[in-house]
């Protein structure tokens, strides 16, 4: 089995959330973002009849994960795909509904630990950023093509960077001496358009710009936006969607989407609530829930977590 460096977050609540809709006849459950397998290994572990249908646009991500699982034979359904196609991977494995939905969101420790992907900002590597190498557009396309004003977009709303026209501004103007090609000359030009004061606080200042343009690669956005309405179609009623979050932009699109299904149109002065107007999904938790400090120093990965669960009541 092949050994893997990612330590999924808060891992038992995760198998503790997903528990009650699993306790049912042959449970399925889609494994959205599939990586190197660590949350399929334990759902498949502790409860004994399930089935994992395990999603990931990742090619290699996905070979190592089938290495990984192995041993579990036909209890496991591997998808090469985007979780927004969700419903045709649930069909494509001989479903009609499932069990549950986990969505473990951004890019996974396999990704930033390959220097060759372009995803780390530490390490000098070609600016790519794809998370299936088969996509076209890379983090260097959007450096070297799109105007001052459309990467200042992508870095303000997609990385939260309030210098986002200083960066933008800077890059249209070194690329037209040499494109960009990799990642160690962006970070020093993120580094000098930033003003010293902010550089002394919250961590590298490449990160923003270099979780903007990954997103803005992968259209993480949009296809989670896609993905969350078709994860919630297919589950059976006592089914889950369990969501991990990692920053503000993914939580907040959780939050509008788990609201509308969990809201009813009927006047709150009204005594009962109408046939056909029901809510057909209720909220788990209020809100949500964050790691402990405790678990924060065993992973600090779990530092920026969000998670969110709703659950099917009606068909």
């Amino acid at each position: 089995m092949t050994e893997a460096s990612h330590v999924p977050v808060l891992l038992e609540r995760v198998l503790d959330l997903l528990a009650p809709s699993v306790a049912v006849d042959r449970p399925v459950v889609v494994d959205a973002t599939l990586g190197l397998g660590g949350h399929t290994e334990a759902m498949l572990d502790r409860f004994a009849d399930l089935h994992v249908i395990g999603v990931d646009r990742d090619p290699e991500a996905l070979a190592r994960a089938k290495d990984r699982l192995a041993a579990y034979g036909d209890r496991v359904t591997f998808a090469h795909a985007v979780y927004d196609e969700i419903a045709d991977a649930v069909t494509e494995a001989g479903f009609r509904t499932v069990s549950g939905v986990l969505f473990d969101l951004g890019v996974s420790s396999m990704q930033l630990d390959r220097a060759d992907r372009g995803f780390a900002y530490s390490q000098d590597a070609p600016l790519d950023m794809r998370m299936n190498p088969e996509d076209e557009l890379t983090a260097a396309d959007i450096l070297n093509t799109y105007t001052s004003r459309d990467i200042a977009k992508v870095l303000r709303e997609y990385g939260e960077e309030k210098f986002a026209k200083r960066i933008a501004d800077a890059v249209v103007a070194e690329r037209s001496r040499e494109p960009f090609t990799n990642s160690a000359r962006l970070v020093d030009l993120i580094r000098t358009s930033i003003p010293a004061a902010a550089r002394r606080t919250g961590g590298n200042p490449a990160k923003r710009t270099f979780q903007a343009l990954r997103i803005e690669v992968n259209d993480e956005l949009g296809v989670y936006r896609r993905a969350l309405p078709a994860s919630l179609e297919v589950l059976a009623p006592g089914g889950r969607v369990v969501v991990l979050a990692y920053h503000s932009l993914e939580d907040r699109i959780t939050k509008r989407a788990f609201t509308e299904v969990t809201t009813t149109d009927v006047p709150r002065d009204l005594p009962f609530v109408p046939e056909g107007h029901e809510a057909r999904f209720r909220l788990v938790t209020r809100g949500a829930e964050m790691a402990t400090e405790g678990e924060i120093e065993e992973n600090t990965r779990a530092r920026s977590f969000r998670h969110r669960l709703v659950e099917r009541i009606a068909a």
